[in-house]
């Protein structure tokens, strides 16, 4: 059995980056909580650990050590970037890494890229820095930093369901190609989506923007329509 530890950034009163109404830590922990829900449904052999599945405060040095303890095979810890510029996506291995965690980065980087391409996502490239989640682990390390939260393209892709679908696809084949994972019987690489079911990752916002009565609740999956979208911002008005 496999263990793979994902790393959700900051979180609780810890925000990480803040701009275009969006916040780091709920990104990183909407694309983690994506990454192993379709890890353990689609392969054999894998067990995935979170550093949290809330909106909790950690430590680095928590993060770490518990990775350390269960024997995680592999660390990946998901962060969303800021500092203006283009934007665009990039990961980080520790500067004085193994071969191990040289090939995990590689493999990693060029799967996210192959899935995020199509929307015109800016490739940083692969990079090194003393970072304490890829330096204290015992495991291959990488950090991924998924679009700039402060660049208004990358905010605005960040925002799109699809985008997050793809973030998360490329995290899971990344990991499923560098472990070798074997795919289960019965489970394509693509399927149908049944609009009928929310999404995990979705599931606490859509529940809120049912509740604040923005959507009926029916067909979360659904693509939205220009005269949906005008009764969704005539909503929105109406609540100010």
């Amino acid at each position: 059995m496999k263990i793979v530890w994902i790393d959700p950034g900051h979180g609780g009163k810890d925000p990480g980056a803040v701009a275009n109404s969006l916040r780091e830590k709920d990104i990183a922990l909407i694309v983690s909580l994506g990454v192993k829900q379709r890890l353990e449904a689609e392969y054999e052999g894998v067990q995935v650990h979170l550093s949290r599945s809330t909106d909790v405060f950690l430590e680095l040095k928590e993060r770490t050590e518990a990775a350390n303890k269960a024997g995680a095979d592999l660390l990946v810890s998901i962060h969303c970037n800021a500092g203006g510029g283009a934007g665009g996506f990039e990961s980080f291995r520790y500067t004085g890494v193994s071969a191990a965690s040289r090939s995990l980065q590689n493999v990693l980087h060029t799967e996210i890229m192959a899935a995020i391409k199509t929307f015109g996502v800016i490739d940083r490239g692969q990079k090194a820095a003393n970072l304490h989640m890829c330096r204290e682990s015992k495991m291959p390390a990488v950090l991924t930093e998924n679009l700039f939260i402060d660049v208004a393209s990358d905010a605005a892709k960040l925002k799109r369901q699809e985008v997050i679908e793809a973030l998360i696809a490329g995290h899971v084949s990344g990991i499923a190609k560098y472990l070798g994972l074997k795919r289960k019987e019965g489970k394509p690489m693509t399927k149908e989506r049944d609009i009928n079911v929310v999404s995990s990752w979705a599931a606490p916002a859509w529940e809120a923007a049912t509740k604040n009565g923005y959507f009926d609740g029916t067909r979360p999956g659904a693509p939205i329509t220009r005269e949906e979208a005008a009764v969704l911002i005539m909503r929105l008005e109406n609540k100010k």
